[in-house]
């Protein structure tokens, strides 16, 4: 028995791998196998709806030949008609037309096939005249079950709604000309972008075609768009069309693309628009209102860090959660996604009134249940503190308050001191006293061998930390950051003020290099370090290559549709006081890994510098009182005592991408 089925497994696997090669050309090969099977399926069933449920021999023995026939005319027809071509996932009522007119003109096709050949040659038996148009119906609601199924799901899981018409390009509206665009990307953004273009003419848009890298795309129709090429297609495809607008529909697409992108456009003297950021796409609603030019940090732009959204939720909802730096950049930032996952209340801890202030009656507006106590204080003034953790108890913590620019804490090293170590103290001695449940400390990747005031202090407020989470009975944990884009005193807001004034564009050193991160991706840090710590560890976003700060200025120049060095002067001014050529994200004596999340680091352990809960307090004590005091002089030499590494020589910083190592 064994040995008669070996020949017949052998022959199967044979035909299957023929199967394969066979249908390797086609896209969408599984709705392909899904006609084959089906059709003849329809076939039987359109006799026995017209015969009232019942199939004598003789027209049994029709059913069976006219389905025999059937894939062999509808699938080639279905072909002819790019029925396979289409990105059914984002099917809609174009997809739907295109359904009906393929379903009854392969039905028509078959039934003159069956009516004018196969009869007369009496292949087939009679064959009742109603079969053809119960066949059409049946093989529209066949094809469109499976492709359907496909959108519904893509829908649900986006949130989203499917695209109405066949695309751009159905025809211009009266009294408006509209120009040929092409649109870069061929994923979710563009399929909302087409929708809009569809569904408002008014827009002057009229997409010609996509262009995507994807192999798997190449051929593919999306609301009635082909998909003409790869992104290197784009000056032979704008030539080629007239296309008089590039939009770039890549809102997650990394730096490398977006810069090759607009790369190729200028080279062909075409204009190019982007999308917002996949941040500002809100439940997939993206118009064309919000089409804009390329910016600078688009072309910074990485896959995006996604957070484990139910987990942070999970962590927030129901309790009352305490931001220091509330009206900051980052402490902003923070509020607004902490007020969407439902906290029972959120304290707004700043020291300036105005941005507090602005930040209450933003999310005051945008989350009118959620109580808000928005609090001015110091955080250096530890007796307010205490006030504000007996009257609030919070359960989580969110540490921002920090001053952070590097010049300027080089020449206010006394204010540096009190403000990022002892409000940092204050915030920890507080938190463990109330028992806090979390805690995240916001630090800087300046921290590690600092060579700043900023950095030596910020490095002080980790080790405070770790000391802190051995007697805490919460999670007390630490992230680094990089230059955060967008967030104030950053250096894009800077060279686009230089760049309106006429220049120059002022860089300290060509080869200076920075880690950057936008600021949702430095708060999904944030919120991701306070629901996988531990306690003690320093959580670190994988931010990518540094990039050179001369090519950033560069790069926003040539955005600005002027040229460096010919329009717009670079002026090299030489490294300020405290600044590196490169910063490091991890201490040498750190165990360093990645942790849960593929896209954050985890560094533990790190024993350098650190002191017994005893002997740090009193350093930290007589820093302070130094600081207090105004002796700079001696403010620097306790913060080298507690910071060995501070102060290290330029030759002795790490010339090597330090994320090599992790």
């Amino acid at each position: 028995m064994t040995d008669r089925r070996r020949p017949l497994r052998a022959y199967a696997r044979r035909a299957s791998r023929l199967m394969v090669r066979l249908l390797a050309p086609i896209r969408n090969r599984h709705l392909m196998l899904w006609d084959l099977v089906t059709q003849p399926v329809v076939i039987l069933l359109a006799f026995w709806l017209r015969l009232d449920f019942y199939l004598s021999p003789v027209h049994l023995d029709a059913a069976l030949r006219y389905g025999l026939v059937a894939p062999l005319v509808k699938v080639p027809i279905f072909h002819l008609l790019d029925i396979y071509r289409r990105m059914w996932r984002y099917s809609g009522l174009g997809e739907a037309r295109a359904i009906v007119v393929a379903a009854g003109l392969a039905a028509a096709a078959q039934a003159l096939l069956v009516y004018l050949i196969l009869t007369p040659l009496g292949w087939i038996g009679a064959v009742p005249r109603s079969i053809p148009v119960l066949d059409a119906l049946l093989t529209a609601a066949v094809v469109a079950l499976p492709r359907f199924a496909l959108a519904l799901a893509n829908r649900r899981r986006r949130g989203s709604f499917p695209c109405y018409g066949e695309g751009a390009g159905d025809g211009e509206p009266e009294g408006i000309a509209l120009q040929p665009a092409l649109v870069v990307g061929a994923g979710d953004a563009a399929f909302h972008l087409l929708q809009q273009i569809d569904a408002n003419p008014t827009y002057g848009y009229s997409v010609v075609g996509l262009v995507d890298d994807a192999p798997d795309k190449q051929g593919l129709i999306l609301c009635g768009v082909p998909v003409l090429g790869p992104l290197d297609a784009l000056p032979e495809l704008i030539d080629r069309l007239a296309a008089r607008r590039v939009i770039i529909a890549m809102p997650s697409a990394p730096g490398t693309v977006l810069r090759r992108a607009v790369k190729l456009c200028q080279g062909a003297g075409v204009e190019v628009l982007t999308l917002p950021g996949m941040r500002d796409m809100l439940d997939g609603r993206v118009t064309l209102d919000r089409l804009r030019q390329v910016e600078l940090a688009d072309l910074l732009r990485r896959e995006p860090v996604e957070s484990d959204l139910a987990a942070v939720r999970a962590g927030i909802a129901g309790r009352c959660v305490l931001v220091t730096g509330a009206g900051g950049s980052i402490g902003g930032e923070l509020c607004r996604q902490i007020a969407a996952s439902e906290p029972c209340c959120l304290v707004l801890l700043g020291h300036g009134e105005n941005s507090v202030y602005a930040m209450n009656n933003e999310l005051r507006e945008r989350f009118p249940e959620l109580r808000l106590e928005p609090v001015i204080a110091d955080v250096r003034d530890r007796q307010r503190l205490a006030h504000l953790f007996t009257r609030y108890e919070p359960e989580l913590v969110f540490h921002a308050a920090a001053h952070k620019h590097v010049p300027l804490m080089e020449q206010n090293p006394e204010d540096a001191v009190t403000n990022n170590v002892l409000g940092t103290q204050n915030m920890l001695d507080l938190a463990v006293a109330h028992q806090v449940q979390r805690l995240v400390l916001i630090s800087t990747d300046k921290a590690v061998n600092p060579t700043s005031v900023m950095g030596a202090t910020k490095r002080v407020a980790e080790m405070l930390l770790r000391d802190a989470a051995q007697r805490a009975q919460g999670v007390f944990v630490a992230v680094r950051f990089g230059n955060v884009l967008g967030s104030r005193g950053s250096v894009v807001p800077l060279f686009a003020d230089q760049i309106a004034r006429g220049g120059p564009v002022t860089v300290t050193d060509p080869e200076v290099k920075r880690y950057f991160m936008t600021i949702p991706e430095a708060v999904e840090l944030v919120l991701q370090a306070s629901v996988m710590g531990r306690g003690g560890e320093v959580f670190v976003l994988d931010m990518g290559q540094p990039v050179r700060i001369l090519d950033l200025a560069r790069d926003l120049i040539t955005l600005s549709g002027l040229r460096p060095e010919i329009d717009i002067p670079i002026e090299i001014t030489g490294l300020r006081p405290g600044e590196k050529l490169f910063e490091e994200l991890v201490l040498s004596d750190e165990e360093h890994a990645r942790s849960s999340h593929p896209k954050v680091f985890v560094f533990r352990n790190g024993v350098n510098g650190c002191r017994p809960h005893d002997v740090l307090c009193q350093d930290v004590t007589a820093l302070v009182a130094a600081a207090r005091s105004g002796d700079r002089s001696d403010v620097l030499d306790r913060l080298r005592r507690l910071v060995p590494e501070y102060g290290l020589a330029e030759a002795a910083y790490s010339q090597s991408d330090p994320m090599e190592q992790v």
